[in-house]
């Protein structure tokens, strides 16, 4: 139990949560553990893993992800250090109201960083919302009055104002802050972190606290390897609850806090409740339903494989439904450093380079045709012949799968995943090895850059 403590402990300091908050956390799981009778369907390590999520989840609660609008217009002021993506959430946040059939309007606030009033009018036109700016003017606070003015004579139902931000806490900042507060009376005052600062998140979300008296907290960039453990270190200090957090670049990527799920990250474990939701919204279902309707009548064809892939070729989906499977974060970086969009195109062109007859029976394409197919879609010859090779693997395994059970099941999936047919990843390495393709010196850095840092954590791990 001791060693496993210290284990843990080591992953929520690699997970950026601070020192003292790790103390203290630990000190309370090593009553809880050390005390408890390990029971019989359980090793120690696994129970201890157990009484750890729960304890995460305990710290992080009690959750309270609503925005508590009123009748009229509520106005939400946004708060953060320069560079926390602040300004991209406020243009999130209005999506997410958007989605729940609210009104919103944004108020660029933000006179201190120059590009802050274009990025707000370009986010508001993205959405089709409405921004109020006074290019010009110098007093936030007239601004911010001015704006609830304008959203009140609009009908809008929440008005999100842009405040400015420092690269670092000062006084001036906490001045003007403190007198939008005062004069402009919003209803919530919400602080964005950064995700990936780690510790440093405390000190500032201390003094953001302190001046404003903090209603809510926004965790941004947690779509990277960052694990999320800034979150148990600035729910410690300011003890207002985490309301959202953004997990991606596009508008759509913020999601409520779950402390179940954050818990799963930061112990590495992944959140597989996120991944199924995140599915559920990507991929469309019903495709999805007639895919398996053929595949249970023993059907699989380079058709349904296409539309398979091109519902994973969006930017930056695969490699988030991957980071959000368990033990899968390292392959998730991996796959973050290849260009997968690449790939996924020079598979559609051989595909799309077949006649329909060719793509529902692949055997009928002989050599004559798979140089045909090659030359229309501007790869090598030997590619074509490696995709078919492995789709007719793939067929096979996807047909034997629609009567097996669960077991029988995951037994395939695993030789899928040995075969390299259920990764671009492994599919671009492929390629690179077929066509001759040499690294450039940028990824030769890369991989080494990446092997070093595997060696650095198992040397950790085995001290």
């Amino acid at each position: 139990m001791r060693d496993g403590l210290q284990l843990i402990e080591q992953s929520l300091l690699e997970a950026d949560v601070s020192f003292d908050v790790t103390k203290e956390f630990m000190g309370r799981v090593s009553e809880s553990a050390l005390g408890q009778k390990v029971l019989n369907s359980l090793d120690p390590s696994q129970q201890l893993v157990g009484i750890v999520n729960e304890e995460l989840v305990k710290l992080m609660g009690p959750v309270d992800v609503s925005l508590n609008l009123k009748q009229g217009t509520t106005v939400l002021m946004m708060c953060g250090l320069q560079g926390s993506g602040k300004t991209t959430t406020c243009g999130k946040l209005a999506r997410l109201l958007q989605k729940e059939g609210r009104k919103p309007m944004l108020a660029a606030a933000d006179l201190q960083r120059p590009a802050a009033i274009d990025q707000l009018h370009v986010l508001g036109e993205q959405l089709g919302v409405p921004v109020h700016s006074q290019r010009g003017e110098t007093d936030p606070v007239k601004v911010c009055r001015e704006a609830v003015k304008a959203a009140k004579a609009s009908d809008v139902d929440v008005l999100i104002l842009d405040t400015a931000g420092r690269l670092a806490i000062d006084q001036e900042l906490m001045d003007q802050l403190t007198r939008i507060d005062r004069q402009v009376g919003p209803d919530q005052a919400l602080l964005v972190v950064d995700g990936m600062t780690g510790q440093d998140a405390v000190n500032s979300a201390r003094a953001f606290n302190e001046a404003l008296e903090l209603d809510g907290v926004i965790l941004t960039k947690l779509d990277g390897d960052a694990r999320g453990g800034a979150v148990l270190s600035v729910k410690h200090v300011t003890g207002v609850p985490i309301k959202f957090i953004g997990t991606g670049e596009q508008l759509e990527s913020l999601e409520p806090f779950r402390p179940e799920g954050m818990a799963g990250r930061i112990l590495g474990m992944g959140d597989v409740v996120e991944m199924v939701r995140t599915a559920q919204q990507e991929f469309d279902q019903d495709q999805m339903a007639q895919t398996e309707e053929r595949l249970r009548k023993g059907e699989f064809t380079l058709e349904d494989f296409r539309q398979q892939l091109s519902q994973l070729a969006r930017p930056g989906l695969m490699q988030k439904l991957v980071t959000l499977m368990p033990g899968m974060g390292e392959l998730g970086k991996m796959m973050g450093d290849m260009d997968t969009q690449e790939d996924m195109k020079r598979l559609f062109g051989i595909i799309d380079s077949m006649t329909p007859d060719e793509r529902r029976n692949p055997k009928v394409i002989d050599s004559s045709r798979r140089r045909r197919i090659a030359a229309g879609s501007g790869v090598q010859h030997q590619e074509v012949n490696e995709l078919i090779k492995q789709f007719d693997g793939m067929a096979s395994i996807m047909k034997n799968m629609s009567g097996k059970g669960m077991g029988d099941r995951m037994k395939m999936v695993r030789e899928l995943q040995q075969g390299g047919m259920m990764s671009p990843a492994g599919r671009l390495s492929k390629q690179k090895k077929t066509t001759g393709k040499r690294l450039t010196n940028k990824e030769r850095a890369k991989l080494r850059q990446q092997r070093e840092k595997e060696l650095r954590r198992r040397k950790r791990r085995s001290k």
